[in-house]
């Protein structure tokens, strides 16, 4: 898993709850680098994993919860940073077709070795986008707060409906419905 997403989540862990939240994690995660992390390092994704259940047991969120809510903060960063794919993009639908054919070309691009979760999508009509996640890693709910944030970002009157293909997470069916306001 890239740094980026291990100073990202610290970012939201400080500006959520506290620094000191931040530093107690690290320690009691007992990571073997300490939480020093690069955002173009690559790291052992079962790091994050320690991080956010360690970050559960201390402020008695659930799992679930804190990755969804990490999903949404990362789509507002992505927003600030990145701001031209959203423009370009110009809606939801079309952000998200773009995933793995601008998005993720672009990051493997700077991060040749990056593993990136695999989108699938499907557009059966107009109106609905269907896009299958897959990643061994298991973290559909970051997917899924990143989806509905971007509904959110665009402003659109768009239903996401969450298919759990995979009872470990690994992978979720997430199906779009736009509808008239």
């Amino acid at each position: 898993m890239k740094g980026v997403v291990f100073t990202e989540f610290f970012d939201m862990v400080e500006a959520s709850f506290s620094p000191e939240l931040v530093e107690r994690i690290i320690d009691l995660a007992e990571l073997p680098n300490q939480g020093a992390y690069t955002a173009v390092g690559t790291y052992d994704a079962g790091e994050m994993v320690r991080l956010v259940g360690v970050l559960s047991q201390e402020t008695g969120l659930a799992v679930p919860d804190l990755l969804f809510a990490f999903g949404r903060y990362l789509l507002s960063r992505f927003a600030e940073e990145h701001g031209d794919y959203f423009s370009s993009a110009g809606s939801v639908f079309r952000l998200l077709e773009g995933i793995e054919d601008k998005i993720h070309r672009d990051v493997r691009k700077l991060y040749p070795d990056a593993e990136l979760p695999k989108f699938e999508c499907h557009k059966p009509s107009p109106e609905r986008l269907v896009l299958d996640y897959s990643s061994p890693r298991g973290m559909a709910k970051l997917a899924e707060g990143l989806i509905a944030a971007s509904i959110e970002h665009y402003g659109e009157q768009i239903s996401l409906q969450v298919e759990e293909q995979a009872a470990d997470g690994t992978k979720v069916r997430f199906v779009l419905d736009r509808w008239a306001a």
